[in-house]
């Protein structure tokens, strides 16, 4: 099946650190890392076609013509997971607002459940980037997309390091107008939702929990 809007991000090190993360052997230090890097390369592809507008500036020598950014930016994890990716993309744009997504997935229904929101305020006007490490079955990130649409996004741009066919879909179908940046489309869900091969819990893992 053909997706939306899909960008997978083909690199050498995306490749590299990608198997860093799958091995069940890497430690916490070496995987948050890797998750950095990937997380970095993966906001430049995000933010290739920023507006820009024109700026005078006076260098050392002479006056010319510089750029600004010319849109708001603002990055919205979903907790915890997300918070992987933050500052990384904060590392890239760091005039980026950041707002909170609190979602934990239900261990019988694997359905996302809310309990916590932040969001700053302009998110009408801004290019929305929302992150999250895994998209599987696409509950959660579907669950977002309505918030932040609810709250008035109106570009919306969904950062992750691997995807499911299933969540794909579930985005794509439901929500054409959002562009989805990812760094490998895996093979499939199993039983427990979780992504084959996948890389297991990424928040667990990040944060040494597991």
């Amino acid at each position: 099946m053909a997706y939306n809007k899909l960008t997978i991000v083909k690199h050498p090190v995306v490749a590299r650190d990608l198997t860093i993360l799958r091995n069940k052997e890497t430690r916490t230090a070496d995987f948050r890392m890797a998750m950095g890097r990937i997380a970095t390369i993966l906001a430049y592809f995000a933010l290739k076609d920023l507006p820009l507008k024109e700026v005078g500036i006076s260098t050392p020598i002479t006056t010319v013509q510089g750029y600004e950014i010319d849109t708001e930016i603002i990055i919205v994890p979903i907790l915890r997971a997300g918070l992987s990716l933050v500052t990384a993309l904060l590392n890239f744009i760091p005039d980026a607002s950041v707002g909170h997504l609190g979602m934990y997935r239900d261990e019988t229904t694997h359905e996302p459940v809310d309990y916590y929101s932040n969001i700053p305020s302009g998110i009408d006007k801004a290019m929305v980037l929302l992150v999250d490490p895994m998209l599987a079955t696409g509950g959660s990130a579907d669950d977002a997309i309505a918030f932040l649409k609810k709250k008035g996004a109106k570009n919306i741009r969904f950062i992750s390091l691997i995807s499911a066919p299933e969540g794909l879909k579930r985005i794509s179908t439901k929500y054409p107008d959002v562009s989805v940046i990812t760094a490998a489309v895996d093979e499939k869900l199993n039983d427990n939702a979780f992504i084959v091969p996948g890389l297991g819990d990424a928040g667990d893992r990040y944060f040494g929990t597991t």
